[in-house]
């Protein structure tokens, strides 16, 4: 019999459209979800913003920003470090050779720091050359020299001082006289500069110094001569700057330079897109592909008659795999233009929480959405063909026996595979046990992948047992439990197909927010417990590294820590896994007694009485992570990329509260962009009076300080971790609002496929209710099953990585854990009850 397999797809579609209605919908979906994480990964990749300091310098020479780290791995050498943590800096002497290339008219070294004012104004000082490429100039004065500044418009109307006067400013060589050279015109005279309003500019001799890096500069701006291109004019600067390490920029690269946001913002984005999205992509051709199969096996008794009237295998699975071809593009089409949607809010978002500059546009091109709609038509056609095998080759006969009744066992090459997973997830979860921090955690990620494979792979044996066990206890709810327990036993690939997407609701969203948690809990705690000091001293702009010093003097002090706060990249794994991976750090001030008096690190090793210079304390994680115990070595980066290998003097349990690494105060100088302090800590002094003691700190100057007790810092500094939050939080409801409707969407075609079965249990004397509270019994089992399942996929994931990252079990709110169940099990009764009940008021209609 010939049957043309095209026309047999076309006539499915128009006369059954209903019957491919959860098809497009899932295919719908898995378009949005693939194309919003590809924008925004496109977006991190193709992220630049127009220069704005750097606008008239058109090429800039910079140190290279990323620590390097080579590894061995499969034979091949590979850089596995990483971007340093704040500016990597030049040797001054580059300068003279990049003024020396051809084509050069001057090569302006440019060195950005902060300052502060008489009153604690935070100040951004540069040196007076950069003047010559930001288009500066003066309405009053000379340009400076030693000893000297120049102010701009509004921060000399702020201090109230004019050329020839005198101003008190903080730097990184202390608090000292300056005398006011000049000052440049008000902004609104030289529109499109891109200066900063509080704006100080010293002597280029001086300026190193008083950024606290002598010697060395931020960039050099390289200005041409008349007639020279810049493309000649960065090749010549990169042949006179051979070998040193220098990176020239030109173009929208210049903007790297200039703002180390955007190289951060790009690494976000580049994680969200990449790691989430394939991920959420995962998840979303799963679920796709499942709905496709269900709609196939759905069509049993079609394919059947079809086979018994001569068509042919090979005609079968061209008509399944035309009707992907069909569907799939339209579903690809809508779901993109959402997909959209949600990337543009998603980094709207991140704009508004200041992680990403607002001057980064959304990249939306051809690549991204053709990946996703790629990915919707090739899981539209390898669904379609898996399902298609066996009613392509069943026998005619046989065919039209098993479109009556389910068919129970599951393919050979399924079970196989998905007892591999199983096995793997069972030995990773064993390993991630035993390990303890970067590496347990990454174990873990591996655990949960492996176990939602083995559930894709072996969900009618899953649904199955769920079904047998669950079917238990359903079976005292009279008939109608009966009926739900039975329905569920015969019908395990159905109940597999509603049951994964719930799986992956549950596993995915579950692991986002309670690791978020358990790590917020963990370091609440450890914060809470670690500062045992009596008052925490800020200052908007940072304290004077003095600030410490002082405050010891004060009556009633007994101990005052100076804290600077870092990132610090160190080294961990080993051999070919090596990497450098960012942790908090902080450099302190003090002795080990005045250290014990204001913070308990809670040492589980050594002792911090021997921290001091060349050596490091380490949360306990990160040691058993960087293979470093107590008298051995750590592989450090400092904030500008320079390589320490400090010797280990204590390992401790509160790293995550207070810093994964402790450093001598001067360990840090010179390293960082800031030279002040973070913050200051005291302890009280047996019988000082609080309030007068509080009332001295507070005047220590210069400004008002902002002296709290450790709880109301603590308070504050849980603040900084909203965003970490946010994250989180918006990744789970992604993930699980589209598993949510993919479990929606799978009960739905479940029901309205069962409209036959329906009104045959009305015709043999069942009662509209009976039906109902059967579906309902059927919704909760699905509910049940997929809640459990997920919910042990979560913890076996979350347990080792909890462990890792924080050293403690994971902290799962009954609250939350209750709402995310109880959303499931209303969505579950919801999306089968009332299709339901339309399916039994057409029954009766009939």
């Amino acid at each position: 019999m010939s049957l043309p397999p095209n026309g047999l797809a076309r006539a499915a579609i128009r006369f059954k459209p209903a019957s491919f209605a959860g098809t497009f919908v899932a295919l719908m979906m898995t378009a949005l979800i693939v194309a919003a994480c590809g924008i925004l990964l496109e977006t991190g990749l193709r992220a630049s913003v127009p220069p704005s300091r750097y606008e008239r310098a058109p090429v800039v020479v910079a140190a290279d920003q990323k620590a390097r780290l080579i590894v061995e791995t499969d034979g091949e050498r590979v850089d596995a470090g990483a971007r340093v943590t704040e500016t990597a800096r030049l040797d001054a002497a580059l300068v003279r050779k990049a003024a020396a290339a051809p084509g050069v008219a001057a090569a302006v070294p440019d060195v950005t720091f902060p300052a502060q004012g008489p009153r604690g104004e935070a100040l951004t000082a540069h040196g007076w050359g950069s003047a010559a490429f930001t288009d500066r100039h003066l309405a009053a004065g000379a340009a400076p020299r030693d000893g000297e500044v120049v102010l701009d418009a509004a921060t000399a109307r702020t201090l109230s001082r004019a050329p020839g006067d005198r101003v008190n400013l903080t730097t990184a060589e202390g608090t000292r006289p300056f005398r006011v050279a000049g000052v440049t015109a008000a902004p609104d005279q030289q529109a499109g500069t891109g200066q900063e309003s509080a704006t100080v500019w010293f002597a280029d001799s001086a300026a190193p110094a008083l950024a606290g890096h002598p010697g060395r500069v931020d960039a050099v701006a390289v200005l041409p001569t008349p007639g020279t291109g810049t493309p000649a004019l960065a090749t010549a600067v990169r042949k006179a700057l051979d070998g040193t390490g220098a990176v020239v920029h030109t173009g929208d690269d210049r903007s790297m330079v200039e703002s180390p946001a955007l190289a951060e913002a790009q690494s976000m984005l580049t994680a969200l897109g990449g790691s989430f999205g394939g991920v959420a992509a995962m998840v979303a051709v799963f679920t796709a592909a499942g709905t496709v199969a269900l709609s196939v096996g759905q069509r049993a008794r079609e394919f059947a008659l079809l086979r018994a009237i001569g068509a042919t295998p090979r005609q079968i699975r061209r008509s399944i795999a035309t009707e992907a071809l069909l569907v799939a593009p339209l579903a690809a089409a809508v779901g993109v233009l959402p997909g959209i949607g949600l990337a543009a809010w998603w980094l709207g978002e991140l704009k508004d929480k200041g992680a990403v500059p607002h001057a980064v546009d959304l990249a939306v091109s051809p690549i991204s959405l053709g990946a996703a709609a790629g990915a919707v038509l090739l899981t539209a056609l390898l669904a379609g063909r898996l399902a298609a095998r066996r009613p392509s080759r069943i026998r005619p006969g046989e065919a039209l026996g098993e479109a009556n009744v389910p068919r129970l066992r599951i393919g050979p090459v399924r079970t196989p595979l998905g007892l591999v997973a199983v096995a793997g997830g069972v030995v990773l979860a064993a390993f991630a046990t035993q390990e303890s921090g970067e590496d347990a955690a990454n174990a873990a990620l591996g655990v949960v992948m492996l176990f939602m494979l083995a559930v894709a792979l072996l969900g009618p044996l899953v649904a199955r047992a769920c079904a047998q066990l669950i079917g238990l206890p359903l079976r005292a709810a009279g008939a109608p439990g009966d009926l739900a327990a039975a329905n569920s036993r015969a019908n395990s690939r159905r109940l597999a197909s509603a049951i994964t997407p719930i799986v992956l609701a549950m596993a995915f969203a579950s692991t986002l927010v309670f690791l978020h948690t358990s790590q917020d809990r963990a370091t609440e705690r450890q914060q809470r417990a670690g500062l045992v000091a009596d008052r925490v001293v800020t200052a908007p702009a940072g304290l004077p590294a003095d600030a410490a010093e002082r405050a010891a003097a004060v009556p009633g002090v007994r101990a005052a820590v100076g804290v600077h706060k870092a990132q610090v990249l160190a080294q961990v794994g080993s051999g070919g896994s090596r990497v450098l991976q960012s942790y908090s750090a902080q450099a302190l001030s003090g002795d080990g007694r005045s250290i014990a008096a204001v913070q308990d690190l809670d040492v589980r090793a050594g002792s911090l009485a021997a921290l001091g210079p060349d050596t490091v304390a380490v949360a306990a994680t990160l040691a058993d992570s960087a293979h470093a115990p107590v008298g051995g070595r750590i592989e450090l980066r400092l904030p500008d990329g320079t390589k320490v290998n400090p010797k280990v003097v204590a390992t401790y349990a509160r790293g995550l509260g207070l810093a994964e690494i402790t450093l001598p105060r001067t360990a840090l100088a010179g390293h960082t962009r800031s030279p002040f302090d973070s913050e200051l800590l005291v302890a009280f002094g047996e019988g000082a009076d609080p309030g007068a003691v509080t009332t001295r700190l507070g005047a220590l100057g210069p400004g008002q300080l902002a002296v709290t007790d450790p709880e109301g810092h603590a308070t504050a500094q849980a603040l900084d971790r909203e965003l970490n939050k946010w994250a989180n939080t918006t990744m789970a409801a992604v993930l699980g609002g589209f598993a949510a409707v993919a479990a929606v969407n799978t009960l739905v075609m479940t029901i309205l496929d069962r409209r036959r079965e329906l009104g045959t249990l009305r015709l043999v004397g069942t009662t509209r209710r009976q039906v109902l509270r059967m579906v309902r019994w059927e919704a909760l089992l699905v509910a049940v099953a997929g809640i459990a399942l997920g919910t042990g996929i979560a913890m076996t994931t979350l347990v080792p990585m909890a462990r890792g990252i924080t050293g403690e079990n994971p902290y799962v709110p009954p609250l939350v854990y209750g709402a995310m169940a109880g959303a499931v099990l209303v969505l579950g009764v919801l999306a089968t009850t009332l299709p339901a009940r339309v399916a039994l008021r057409a029954a009766s209609a009939r």
